[in-house]
């Protein structure tokens, strides 16, 4: 596909600070400047200030010049502006706000990670020694940014801004209620949720493995057990391993392994899912503020804020 990579997002929030704190934490890098790297990605964070937390800009890479004015022509049959200058193209999804930025870039190319030795029935791969797992000691960091997930008031229009006007791919969707969109090979790299106000549910980050997603997990815990919200466990659509966290602002974030890889656009048929298949496939059940966040009325009212 012309798209190869979800950039960066910006998220806004009321209390920078403590947000950009609790990122590092996580395992990101700051730059100083409000951006935040992984070891992969690059700068693929950006915390600015709003009087809600939003998801405020997504940037996508593609691979030429000709593929912005193939989403410039796209967006223009669904009567949306776009701007180009040089090689880059943004355009602004009337639903929610947010602005999204197609920029000519190369495609990331990952060094390979070794495969994680399992030992299973009838097949002892790993012999005479302990679970690597078990003896990582480094803090865990992020490869990259997977996907961002944004809740929007019209559900319709913003689904057809990523797919039907940028060029996203569909990869599922939630019967009636979401749609997982992809810009690379990845599932997903923006779901699309139905929601009673515009807000950012919550970005995702790749480590290594389910281990890995575990220690993040647990390190990010020890001091603030408030931070948990789901996990661990595996999602249906995507296949991959999570485990949610809060940040201060009420924005989710989650560790994530093994996502679902799709190189093949005519190799892969997108479902319909319903009820908890849409959401996991096993793992504790989701709590009731991860379906409805515990400030979504605040949002909704304009009277939100900082989460405790």
């Amino acid at each position: 596909m012309a798209l190869h990579r979800l950039t960066s997002i910006t998220m806004g929030v009321p209390q920078v600070a403590e947000t950009a704190a609790y990122y590092t934490d996580f395992g990101l890098v700051p730059d100083g400047d409000g951006w935040f790297t992984t070891q992969d990605g690059g700068r693929q964070l950006r915390i600015v200030h709003a009087p809600a937390r939003r998801l405020v800009e997504v940037r996508v890479g593609a691979d030429t010049p000709d593929d912005l004015a193939a989403a410039a022509s796209r967006l223009k049959r669904l009567g949306i502006d776009s701007i180009t200058e040089g090689e880059t193209l943004s355009a602004y999804d009337k639903a929610t706000a947010v602005r999204a930025v197609l920029e000519v870039l190369p495609r990331l190319a990952q060094d390979p990670v070794p495969a994680t030795v399992y030992n299973g029935p009838g097949r002892p791969e790993r012999t005479g020694a302990r679970a690597p797992g078990i003896l990582r000691t480094g803090r865990v960091r992020p490869r990259k940014l997977g996907h961002a997930v944004v809740g929007t008031t019209d559900f319709d229009t913003t689904t057809a801004f990523f797919r039907d006007g940028l060029g996203f791919k569909a990869s599922d969707y939630i019967k009636d209620h979401g749609a997982f969109l992809r810009c690379s090979t990845d599932h997903h790299n923006i779901l699309v949720l139905a929601a009673p106000v515009t807000f950012l549910h919550h970005s995702s980050w790749q480590v290594d493995d389910i281990d890995e997603v575990g220690r993040g997990a647990t390190a990010m815990l020890e001091d603030h057990p408030e931070r948990h919200v789901w996990g661990l466990g595996r999602h249906h659509a995507g296949s991959n391993f999570f485990w949610y966290l809060k940040d201060p602002a009420g924005n989710f974030s989650e560790y994530y392994s093994d996502m679902d890889c799709i190189v093949d656009d005519q190799l892969w048929s997108p479902e319909a899912l319903e009820g908890a298949k849409g959401l996991f496939a096993w793992g504790p059940p989701p709590p009731p503020s991860f379906l409805a966040p515990d400030d979504l009325a605040a949002l909704m009212t304009g009277t939100h804020s900082p989460t405790r």
